[in-house]
């Protein structure tokens, strides 16, 4: 046999061996998924008991290639938001970095860090001031760790929550975004953002005691935009109103921005100066409120805002934030501006008269 042929055999040989073995691996696993980091996220995810996560983990962008930190909400957590995506909220909840619970108790009460969404971040906050306690408790958004530390590779660190569970708002970065990486050159939360916290607590709290539950449960729900201002007014409407048959409560919990005047605190003796067709602005974009009737002129002629009556002013406030009383949610109404009896005569009148 020549050189030249068994050269010619030795290569057949090399590319026969070469098909037959990627036809057996082929064979051995035909269902290969395309991601194996997601898969494996997936099956720690769900031998931590995570199964719902688990599925959603083979629709997102998560790698173990990158160091990741995923504070899991736990299977009940999930119930309360059926309509979430739980795709979009694994990565809402996943954050690029490694932040096991000793290092989350050394950040700045208020901390954000981004997540794997974009444009949306989560809020870190701890139970004492002291960082170095080992038993300081750690909040995501308000919802405390109850399992830390419950997975970590190197690579990637699992922390179980378990609480409120729902998308983040897309001005859940307005304040210092952080990651493991620039944490040392973020500066700590102002003295103002931290005393805003403590004012929203210590106004929920007194919702609560005074027949506002609903009132308080849903600026708990928008508590990390809420933080974001110096100061707020806030119309409230009762949980006795709110559950009434034709209370229009829902729309009240769902539209909780269109009653907040943020930056602002309007107490009574600045509302009653108000003008008929004063515009306020609201949390919701282009949304705002209007003084349909000026004044307090008593039972007979209460003050009106969007032709609601405000039935109680100054039920809770404190230096950063006043609530005031509604008889029912506000409606949606034009700008009006105008300034003339004409106007309180009017259109004023006829509404009032139809919602005394």
């Amino acid at each position: 046999m020549t050189a030249a042929t068994a050269a010619v055999l030795l290569s057949l040989t090399i590319i026969i061996t070469s098909l037959f073995t990627s036809t057996a691996a082929a064979s051995l696993s035909p269902s290969l998924p395309p991601s194996p980091n997601t898969s494996l996220i997936a099956a720690i995810l769900s031998t931590l008991g995570f199964q719902d996560l688990a599925a959603a983990a083979a629709a997102t962008n998560l790698s173990t290639i990158t160091p990741t930190t995923i504070f899991a909400p736990t299977e009940s957590s999930l119930l309360t938001c059926p309509s979430c995506s739980l795709p979009l909220l694994l990565q809402e909840h996943s954050v690029p970095g490694l932040y096991p619970l000793h290092f989350l108790r050394t950040l700045a009460f208020g901390t954000k860090i981004g997540t794997f969404a974009n444009h949306r971040c989560l809020t870190v906050t701890a139970s004492t001031s002291n960082p170095t306690a080992t038993t300081r408790k750690v909040f995501i958004n308000g919802v405390e760790i109850t399992k830390p530390d419950l997975f970590n590779n190197g690579l990637l660190v699992v922390h179980s929550i378990q609480g409120f569970v729902s998308h983040l708002s897309p001005h859940s970065c307005t304040i210092e975004t952080m990651t493991s990486l620039s944490f040392p050159q973020q500066p700590p939360p102002t003295a103002a953002f931290f005393k805003m916290r403590l004012m929203l607590k210590d106004a929920m709290m007194r919702l609560r005691i005074s027949g506002y539950s609903v009132a308080a449960l849903s600026m708990r729900v928008k508590y990390s935009d809420l933080s974001d201002f110096k100061t707020m007014t806030l119309f409230a409407i009762d949980d006795e109103s709110i559950f009434m048959e034709d209370g229009g409560g829902p729309s009240y919990v769902a539209e909780l921005g269109f009653h907040i005047v943020p930056n602002r605190l309007l107490m009574a003796a600045e509302l009653m100066k108000m003008q008929i067709g004063t515009a306020l602005p609201t949390m919701e974009r282009g949304q705002r409120l209007v003084v349909t009737t000026a004044g307090g002129g008593g039972p007979m002629a209460p003050m009106r805002i969007n032709y609601v009556k405000v039935k109680r002013f100054d039920m809770v406030n404190n230096n950063r934030i006043v609530v005031h009383g509604l008889s029912m949610p506000f409606r949606h109404v034009d700008h009006l501006g105008q300034n003339s009896e004409n106007s309180r005569l009017g259109i004023s009148s006829a509404v009032d008269h139809e919602f005394t």
